[in-house]
């Protein structure tokens, strides 16, 4: 249901009317004490200021009047805290956060929004204010906090009327953290919601395409792209956009074509860019570039100089310009240049590696050294080790050769700081270029120079002009090297892989541009303007501990614990241990002109730790101190009462990426701005505004206020109850009631991980032996006390020793040989991985340790892959043989394709290929197989009575079915937890080893947190832990090896990961132990992945209800939380059914047949139990494309083109509830 419904649809034109009234009651507004007060008129529109109209209120111009207001508001509510001492309601601090929120007051903002969260304990369920915490977050590129105030936003409300405008942000911080699949699916939600937003539909359109290209999916993003074009009344910034992106993409992708039709194609699309927006600097530096490549010199240099006349200096442009003066073998105006280059971008490291290259051209191999020394010390440097090489060998040869007059002098003087002269390219330079012979060239600057400073009182104006030129030239560049050799110059924190002829392209992981203000907008404490130093997002991404933007100290790393809101230091510059200070947060994602390289020196301008202003009244009152009541603690921002972020131009902001042959690249582009409230008004009127304030207007008395409509309402029915008694506490919640179908308790926070246990393991028992069952016979596997052991929380992890050969299981059956004598073109999902030791993870290159996985996804058949299963055996004797034959009196260096001992390989890996989740669930093509898994015991069995899954009535492949895994050494199941935290078996078959590593489930919060380190997905992403990161987190692991015939349980929740030793293969399939642990964790991490919009394959509404027709239940904690989601479901289906009917919206019976799944959600993959959202097409046409309520809201807004399909009558579910009893207890025993 809508929370907040609201359209936004008109502007902001009904404030003026109640801008008169506060004028004409501006006189009573002032005490005769002089303190302030407000009118009751004034009182009215405030209450419906929130952070809902950020973006579509208008601040300026007519909307002049609400800003005095709303300054106005702030003053007064800041008078009575002070007054009061700070001892004011919560949402007095709640208020005053929407209110500076409005004003893009930022730093007192999240000030007040910081006393609100200390103050009240369940600020989790105002979602309003966790939206508004989140715009802050944004606008300070604090992705991680944002990420998490979002998420919680649509978690406690999916109905918000902004979830738009949520989703549009996510989509954009997820592509700049470069989880794609997150940030496509936020775009699509984005997409299918009609409600308005500070993005139109083509530019979102226009991030799924770039999305598509920053993925290196070139022909889906060139699709895209041109389908864009047709559309329409396409703007004129979107089509200059896309046609930039086309001809960029055309240039630097082979995929696309031979050469010349590439670059004819390239340039066509760029002209017509330029024709849609003439102004576009990027576009004409990009012409350059296509113009250079097929050399057309003249032509690529006016399309430089029009580049630096239509935009900001760019340090690519002066990059590229070198090389072409290079080319022309112009060497000084080459210097010239590329000394532009390194003093826009001082880690610029293309540019350093073309001024080294100069430099050795002119037998300067000093000079080429200190260059490309430069060059290595970016961090992205893609070829370190080839430039080591040469300055290697630039080393040794300056020995051997006398010491020249250097072409290209260099001063040895200290660094200056002064600025550079951006056009130092005249055009009549330019107009010769292309003409050299014409030109002429000194062989000898320097003695060029000589002989005009002697000749200095005869010259003439041009030649006095040059020689000014050519001394500055010298100077600037012994400057530049200097600083860069003595200060490292740090450079950007994003420095990018260089081309070999010119600069590459900068991946900024593209984002629109999304927040520009108006006015100048300032860091506090020396910080510089939009143009000059913070034009690159991802130098300065806020994520947890160690990312970019924000330093976790050893003390305070981030974990499950976390407070949603920053604590604030009142004393600037202060930094304590254990908090968290965000450095170089820059005001604008984006800025306006795209610097594709390099970015600007980060090292000479970066701002100090970032220092919110504070309001003085407010800072009165004992900020800073978290609460210990959070459940969500976001980091500590110090503050600083004498500076303010203002306002900067308002704008209009596009990002796009594009990619050359050796690195994904990123342009920005002009479209629209997010964060900018005056931008893409939506007028609302009267009537409207009423409708957002429906709810409650509160008053605003001097020590209280009331709780605005966004507050979650609580309703407690206890869990024994009859469902008459459920039914009719549930009459006329209408839209006050619960709008999601949480099975979590009503009064418990957005699920978060667990912190790590508590006081840390002593480092002896980090490596705790795993616990191990040695079976001797078939009476050992039947054991009673084995299930009990297999299914304690304690033990995270059992293995069972001898199973096969207890039971007599014929593992024969599921052998490579026997596979495909079964079904040799059976579909097999090929993972293409590396070849690497067991306990590590190295980057492609073998250079530094890394927690992502390559593991990319292909398909074949069975008897294809035991084909490479053989051969790569086969190939594996052949290289054992000749080592040994190499090596006989050295045998202590021998190893095999499966061991890694002795001095291991540090890259490039061997590619190998794993056979993974091929599916054994046909009865008819598997049957030998399936019947000989009956033999185990019924507690590991994949059908049972005692096993959850067995009971929701349908198949999930992997989970109740059985799969198998075909593997070569070095075959890796990368780290993870089961779906929903399900329990799992796994029995290999042989005939070679596998090697576990298993962390407790307690820890999966600190794995968590290690992943978002390092940009992966928890849930979604392919990692690998470094070992010895957990070591020093206090993580135990549990390491052993699975020897054929082994079973291996897998306790609920544990974080796993595999690797083949051998060349064997696996068996595998979930089971869910009848536990109250089980059931627990299992609600947990299906809210965890509603949190995270991630589809929980298991559907546990479902299954819930499946549980209590066909379960005795004995345990009172099981018993309690099944009666309670029960409860919760019961409650959601009557508040929703008589919703409807005062809708007048009909429910029509559907029912449901044998067998049937159960129902997601087609656009955000939750669960939709009951009452199915169909669209009027698909019911028609029998397909039944399910929404749920909200996203069906969210499409068309009075429902007008859905049919509601009931499932299940009231009646039958009431009856279940009533019937779902605590069984008596009584001693169980497992067959």
């Amino acid at each position: 249901m809508k929370s907040c419904g609201v359209s936004l649809a008109s502007t902001t034109s009904s404030f003026r009317d109640d801008g008169k009234k506060m004028a004409a009651g501006k006189e009573s507004s002032e005490c005769k004490d002089g303190s302030l007060s407000l009118t009751a008129e004034e009182k009215e529109v405030l209450g419906g200021l929130d952070s809902r109209l950020f973006g579509f209120v208008r601040l300026h111009e007519d909307g002049a009047r609400t800003k005095t207001l709303l300054g106005k508001a702030v003053r007064y509510y800041e008078s009575l805290i002070l007054k009061a001492e700070g001892k004011v309601e919560s949402d007095f601090f709640c208020q005053l956060g929407h209110f500076n929120l409005l004003l893009e007051d930022y730093p007192k903002a999240l000030s007040a929004y910081q006393r609100y969260h200390n103050l009240q304990s369940d600020y989790w369920k105002n979602a309003t204010f966790l939206y508004g915490l989140g715009l802050v977050y944004f606008y300070y590129n604090a992705f991680h906090w944002a990420i998490k105030a979002f998420q919680e936003v649509l978690y406690v409300d999916p109905g918000f009327c902004r979830a738009k405008e949520i989703h549009l942000r996510l989509g954009l911080m997820f592509k700049v953290n470069t989880d794609y699949e997150s940030s496509l699916k936020h775009f699509r939600l984005a997409l299918i919601d009609c409600n308005p937003c500070t993005l139109s539909s083509v530019e979102i359109q226009f991030h799924i395409a770039h999305l598509y290209e920053t993925q290196q999916k070139y022909h889906f993003a060139k699709e895209a792209y041109e389908q864009l074009l047709q559309t329409e009344n396409l703007p004129a910034q979107v089509k200059a956009t896309v046609l930039q992106q086309l001809g960029w993409m055309h240039h630097n992708v082979d995929l696309l074509g031979d050469k010349a039709t590439k670059e004819s194609y390239a340039i066509q699309y760029l002209q017509k860019s330029l024709e849609a927006d003439p102004n576009s600097g990027l576009s004409w530096y990009f012409l350059g570039r296509c113009y250079s490549s097929i050399g057309k010199v003249q032509d690529a240099f006016i399309s430089y100089r029009q580049s630096i006349d239509k935009s900001e200096a760019s340090a690519d442009t002066w990059c590229s310009i070198g090389v072409l003066y290079q080319q022309q073998n112009q060497p000084m105006d080459a210097l010239q240049a590329y000394i532009c280059a390194v003093q826009l971008d001082h880690g610029h490291t293309a540019a350093w590696m073309d001024l080294g290259t100069l430099y050795e051209s002119c037998h300067q191999p000093q000079d080429a050294i200190k260059c490309y020394l430069n060059a290595t010390r970016g961090k992205n440097c893609s070829n370190t080790s080839s430039l080591a090489g040469r300055i290697k060998f630039l080393q040794a040869s300056k020995a051997h050769h006398p010491k020249t007059e250097p072409v290209l002098g260099l001063c040895q003087t200290p660094i200056l700081q002064q600025s550079l002269p951006l056009h130092m390219i005249h055009s009549n330079q330019v107009d010769g270029l292309s003409n050299s012979a014409e030109r002429k060239r000194t062989s000898s600057p320097t003695k060029h120079l000589e002989q005009l400073r002697a000749n200095k009182d005869h010259l003439s104006p041009a030649q006095k002009l040059m020689l000014e030129q050519l001394e500055t030239q010298l100077v600037l560049m012994q400057q530049v090297l200097h600083k860069g050799q003595s200060s490292h110059m740090s450079g950007p924190n994003d420095e990018q892989p260089p081309f070999s002829t010119g600069p590459a392209q900068y991946l900024q992981a593209a984002s629109v541009g999304v927040q520009k203000q108006t006015g100048p907008q300032t860091l506090p404490s020396n910080s510089v303007t939009q143009g000059a130093a913070l034009n690159h997002l991802s130098s300065h991404i806020a994520t947890s501990g160690g990312q970019q933007g924000i330093n976790f100290t050893k003390e305070n790393k981030p974990s499950g614990n976390r407070s949603l809101v920053p604590e604030i230091s009142r004393h600037a510059g202060d930094t304590p241990n254990g908090c968290v200070v965000v450095k170089g947060l820059s005001n604008h994602i984006q800025q306006l002109i795209a610097e594709p390289v390099g970015s600007p020196n980060h090292g000479d301008c970066t701002s100090p730790d970032l220092l919110i202003s504070d309001s003085p009244q407010i800072s009165a009152t004992n900020i800073g101190k978290a609460s210990d009541k959070a459940s969500n603690n976001h980091p500590p921002i110090h503050t600083k009462t004498n500076n303010s972020v203002t306002s900067s131009p308002s704008s209009i902001i596009f990002t796009t990426t594009s990619s050359t042959k050796s690195t994904a690249q990123t342009t920005t582009h002009s479209v629209t701005s997010l964060n900018s409230p005056q931008n893409n008004l939506y007028k609302i009127n009267r009537e409207e505004l009423q409708s957002l304030q429906s709810s409650a207007k509160p008053n605003l008395p001097i020590i209280s206020l009331e709780s605005g409509p966004q507050i979650i309402p609580s309703m407690s029915v206890s869990i024994y109850s009859s469902s008459t008694e459920v039914l009719k506490a549930c009459r006329n919640l209408g839209k006050n009631g619960l709008s999601n179908s949480h099975i979590f308790l009503e009064k418990c926070p957005p699920p978060t991980p667990p912190t790590s246990p508590y006081p840390p393991l002593p480092k002896d028992k980090l490596n705790p032996p795993t616990p191990s069952i040695y079976l001797e016979n078939k009476r050992d596997a039947f054991f009673p006390p084995l299930h009990q052991f297999c299914t304690n929380p304690k033990n995270p992890v059992t293995v069972i020793r001898g199973l096969a050969g207890a039971l007599k299981l014929d593992l024969g059956l599921f052998s490579t040989k026997t596979l495909v004598e079964a079904n040799n073109e059976h579909v097999v999902e090929v993972r293409t991985q590396l070849l690497q030791p067991a306990d590590e993870n190295w980057d492609p290159t073998g250079t530094k340790k890394i927690w992502h996985c390559e593991s990319n996804r292909s398909h074949t058949t069975i008897a294809k892959y035991a084909q490479y299963q053989a051969s790569s055996f086969q190939e594996s004797l052949r290289e054992e043989n000749e080592k040994r034959m190499q090596h006989k009196e050295c045998s202590d260096n021998e190893s095999t394709s499966s061991d890694f001992s002795g001095k291991r390989r540090k890259g490039p890996f061997k590619t190998i290929k794993f056979g993974t989740n091929i599916d054994l669930s046909d009865d008819k093509k598997w049957k030998l197989q399936l019947h000989e898994l009956t033999k185990l015991p019924a507690f590991v069995r994949v059908v049972s009575a005692g096993n959850l899954l067995s009971h929701l009535g349908h198949t999930i492949l992997g989970m109740n079915t059985v799969q198998l895994y075909m593997k070569v050494p070095g075959s890796r199941t990368p780290g993870h937890q089961e779906n929903n935290n399900f329990c799992s078996v796994n029995i290999n078959i042989g005939p070679g080893d596998c090697e576990w590593f298993v962390v407790p489930e307690d820890y999966w919060g600190v794995l968590n947190d290690f992943c978002e380190k390092n940009n992966l997905n928890f849930l979604m992403s392919s990692w690998w832990p470094n070992l010895e990161e957990l070591y020093e987190a206090n993580v135990p692991v549990y390491r052993f090896i699975q020897r054929p015939g082994d079973l291996v349980w897998i306790n609920a929740g544990t974080v796993h990961w595999v690797q083949a030793v051998g060349w064997c293969n696996n068996i595998a399939w979930n089971v869910g132990p009848l536990t109250a642990c089980q059931y627990k964790l299992a609600v947990e991490r299906y809210e965890w992945n509603k949190l995270q919009s991630v589809k929980s394959l298991v559907p546990m509404v479902h299954l819930s209800w499946n549980m209590a027709r066909n379960i005795k239940v004995s345990d009172p904690k099981l018993f309690e939380m099944i009666k309670y989601c029960l409860l919760k479901i019961l409650k959601q289906c009557q508040t929703l059914r008589e919703a409807l009917t005062a809708a007048g919206k009909e429910v029509i019976w559907h029912g449901r047949t044998n067998d049937e799944p159960a129902h997601y959600c087609n656009i955000c993959e939750v669960e939709v139990f009951d009452l199915l959202f169909v669209t009027n097409e698909s019911n028609s046409q029998k397909t039944y494309i399910v929404h749920c309520q909200d996203c069906a809201r969210k499409t068309s807004g009075n429902l007008d083109n859905f049919v509601v399909l009931e499932q299940y009558k009231m009646e039958d579910l009431m009856q279940v509830y009533e019937q779902f009893t605590l069984a008596p207890s009584i001693s169980s025993s497992s067959s």
